[in-house]
């Protein structure tokens, strides 16, 4: 008896290799060469032949491109923990499963987040720019001072599994570790990381020296860090955003960056995608990655495990581990 026809499954963007071989392995998989996002047209012939779409954060799936899905189209299986690049609702409605890859890279994230506070506390794109350009002059007891990282307090917005991993981490550079969150976190746990919760964002805000975000971006969170709240801090206060830059009021950020309303701030996401504004470019107190957070073999391969996983377990008809459930939104 003949082996039933596997799942066609489409790729929106070059992963690496070793996931890209276990998928050829299991499914009947069309790959795309190119390391920049599809077009809409693309993306539209690709939803339209597919049983299975693999997009990754660049691939916005609107209301528009769902409603030319092909009628196989069955499940979405992002490549990647952030979903608000896909109309989850409205795939749901036309019977089209999401998934997504969480928990993968919160120690990379993590990893990242401290990196940067330690970064622009300590000024190290300016030194590095310094040396860079040949203009050191030799060491000099005023130059390039930043700011002592220990005893700091380090307000964390979003306390799930990377605000907590973040928490971990700056506990051992002698930060004090306050936090705001959706819900307040059991008592062992907020012991167990020595982190002080805040009800009110604008208190917090108010009180921290660094604010480093971990919310997810939806329509409660846009904006969130507004001029309003932005004006909160201390002007000797730092912002670090590896989360989703559309938390943020880029604008409001920038002008009170220039003006010395604000010390510092590492951005890795930005509000408008890779269009920056390039006010922001300039600045020496401000450090700018490319999306960098997630950026380790071993955590891109993890992602692309996970995306196999919740392929293979949807194929063999069971629920995937990782389904994007309207709670979620």
């Amino acid at each position: 008896m003949p082996n039933p026809p596997r799942a066609k499954v489409i790729v929106t963007r070059r992963l690496p290799e070793p996931v890209e071989t276990r998928m050829r392995e299991l499914f009947d998989v069309e790959l795309y060469d190119a390391d920049t996002p599809m077009t809409r047209e693309q993306l539209a012939d690709a939803m339209a032949r597919a049983d299975i779409l693999v997009p990754t954060l660049g691939d916005r799936i609107d209301q528009g491109l769902l409603a030319r899905a092909g009628e196989n189209l069955r499940l979405i299986a992002n490549y990647g923990a952030g979903f608000d690049h896909i109309d989850v609702q409205t795939a749901l409605q036309r019977g089209i499963m999401v998934t997504n890859t969480p928990g993968v890279l919160t120690e990379d994230t993590a990893d990242m987040a401290m990196a940067m506070i330690l970064s622009v506390l300590r000024r190290l794109r300016e030194g590095t720019m310094l040396m860079q350009q040949g203009e050191w002059q030799g060491w000099s007891p005023t130059a390039l001072m930043g700011q002592r990282v220990g005893g700091k307090r380090l307000g964390i917005l979003g306390m799930g599994r990377i605000g907590q991993a973040v928490a971990q981490r700056a506990r051992a550079f002698g930060l004090q570790v306050h936090y705001h969150n959706r819900r307040r976190l059991h008592e062992s746990t907020e012991n167990a990381l020595e982190a002080t919760y805040w009800e009110s964002l604008d208190q917090m805000l108010a009180r921290v020296d660094i604010l480093s975000i971990h919310c997810p971006h939806t329509p409660g969170t846009f904006h969130l860090l507004n001029a309003r709240r932005l004006k909160l801090m201390k002007p000797s206060a730092i912002v670090i955003n590896t989360a989703r830059g559309e938390i943020v009021d880029e604008n409001a950020l920038t002008r009170m960056l220039r003006s010395g309303e604000l010390a510092g701030a590492g951005l890795d996401v930005f509000e408008h995608g890779n269009d920056i504004n390039p006010r922001l470019k300039g600045l020496d107190n401000v450090l700018l990655l490319p999306h960098m957070g997630s950026a380790t073999v071993e955590g891109r391969v993890e992602m692309g495990e996970k995306v196999i996983i919740n392929i293979k377990v949807f194929v063999d008809g069971h629920r995937p581990p990782d389904q994007v459930v309207p709670a979620m939104l």
